[in-house]
């Protein structure tokens, strides 16, 4: 019943589009011959029936006669003894080889066997110690992720013709733990994908905490990371626009750029608000600190901006790190300029209200504090 769905697999995948080169690991029937030995009648005729083996197991695979020692070489030659690929392509004339007994008498192989035709034993394939039959297939043209062909082919599974009383589920990711109904568990290159990607969005999420706790330590506050941190997903504009115009896909190297731009991007954030905080400790106004900001570290963040986009170009055409070149050129370039423009306003939103009065250095609700009776 595995092989009959798995068959229904197949026959789907060659109908689902732009896949291609579908096969399973399903042998053909092979035929064979059993040779079994008529114990009784061997004995008969005092010819052990181990005789009977050997002497097959010689005609047609050899058996050692002896050892060739010949100075010339090295090493010693065994002499084997088998019949000639002429005696061998015919089974009558196997069965018609003599072979005489203990007590001299003769006979031929055929008299003492009776030969069977059957179909060959079939391998068995495990995964896991789980037994499985292997469906694979290419994907070619437009679309060459695995995802849109398992997409497509997904809603049809639920058609199968399926043994009374069983079901047929998917399986994603990992093995199927249950073992008593049927599992389609899509495998090969998605799995690889899958993992790959799991494991890098788990990086890049270790990398946003560490960055998170150490501005957290440098600024005394919890709020202020949020604001540099809102220039990462401003880059992912620029990446996914970078592909469009480059006609790639997202790539692991991809994601990879991503992920190292998130420290460019968060040095960007924090050279225009640790300026800004500078200016206000001067008594400088809020507004009027940012504009300064923007004036002074503008410079800097281009020519940051500049040296990792001309870093990236050597390998935009490359085809294994091409989604590298092309989220560090795209993400850089736009979450730049939307940094310079998203980040301020950001903060001055923030800090809007409870920044310190230039004249007095604290705050207005301080002031009213500190003099309840002035109006």
């Amino acid at each position: 019943e595995q092989q009959k769905l798995a068959a229904q697999v197949k026959s789907l995948m060659e109908k689902t589009t732009e896949v291609v080169d579908v096969d399973w690991m399903v042998e053909a029937d092979q035929p064979g011959l059993q040779i079994d030995v008529d114990r009784e009648k061997a004995m008969r005729l005092g010819i052990a029936p181990a005789q009977v083996v050997q002497t097959v197991q010689a005609l047609l695979q050899g058996q050692v006669a002896g050892t060739l020692h010949n100075p010339s070489l090295f090493r010693e030659e065994p002499i084997l003894i088998k019949a000639s690929l002429a005696d061998q392509a015919s089974m009558d004339q196997i069965l018609g080889f003599p072979i005489v007994g203990a007590g001299g008498n003769s006979t031929t192989l055929g008299d003492l066997v009776q030969v069977r035709h059957e179909v060959r034993e079939k391998p068995i394939f495990r995964k896991n110690q789980k037994r499985v039959v292997y469906v694979v297939a290419d994907m070619a043209g437009q679309l060459e992720s695995p995802f849109y062909a398992m997409s497509d082919m997904s809603d049809s599974l639920k058609a199968f013709k399926l043994p009374t009383g069983y079901t047929l589920t998917e399986a994603y990711s990992g093995q199927p733990d249950d073992e008593s109904q049927f599992t389609v568990k899509w495998d090969g290159e998605w799995q690889i994908t899958y993992d790959v990607f799991r494991d890098l969005g788990i990086a890049f999420l270790v990398a946003i905490i560490i960055i998170y706790m150490l501005i957290v330590a440098w600024f005394q506050n919890f709020t202020v990371p949020v604001v540099m941190l809102a220039a990462i997903p401003l880059s992912l504009i620029g990446i996914v626009f970078g592909h469009w115009m480059m006609g790639a896909y997202f790539s692991a190297t991809s994601m990879i750029g991503f992920i190292a731009l998130a420290g460019v991007m968060v040095r960007n954030s924090l050279l225009l608000i640790d300026f800004i905080d500078i200016r206000l400790q001067d008594g400088i106004p809020l507004k009027q600190a940012i504009i300064e900001a923007g004036a002074v570290r503008t410079t800097p963040i281009l020519l940051t901006a500049g040296a990792v986009v001309l870093g990236a170009v050597i390998i935009l055409f490359d085809p294994i790190f091409q989604g590298l070149a092309i989220s560090l050129m795209g993400g850089t370039i736009t979450s730049t300029f939307l940094t310079l423009l998203v980040v301020p306003l950001i903060y001055f939103r923030m800090k809007r209200g409870k920044t310190p009065n230039p004249s007095t250095g604290v705050s207005a609700s301080s002031t009213i504090d500190a003099h309840p009776n002035e109006s």
